[in-house]
């Protein structure tokens, strides 16, 4: 899911040409694009989701994404820390009260 999430936050900020200098995603951009992320794959179950997964706060996310670096998954800048993760959101209020139903903009009429 966070490699996942990570290609989608990479889109999202238009910084998916590799020749492009400024591609690196912060861990905030990361955090935001994750929680974007979830709320558009897993709805209003996203918080239920990444709870049995054993993600209950950014810091969780930090983690996983510093261990995608040990495995060479994921690279890093020398400035990035896992600090970047601990100043993130409340999972419940970004997941339960971020999520919002988006109908479209002229519904159609009855059959």
């Amino acid at each position: 899911m966070v490699l996942e999430g990570l290609g989608w936050t990479v889109d999202q900020l238009g910084r998916r040409d590799k020749s492009e200098p400024h591609r690196h995603v912060s861990g905030h951009e990361l955090l935001e694009g994750l929680k974007d992320y979830a709320l558009e794959y897993f709805g209003p179950l996203a918080r239920t989701v990444l709870k049995l997964w054993g993600v209950r706060r950014s810091e969780d996310f930090g983690a996983i994404v510093f261990h995608l670096v040990e495995a060479q998954l994921l690279s890093r800048q020398e400035s990035d820390s896992l600090d970047d993760f601990a100043r993130g959101f409340d999972f419940r209020d970004a997941l339960e009260s971020g999520y919002r139903v988006r109908l479209p903009s002229r519904l159609g009429g009855a059959p």
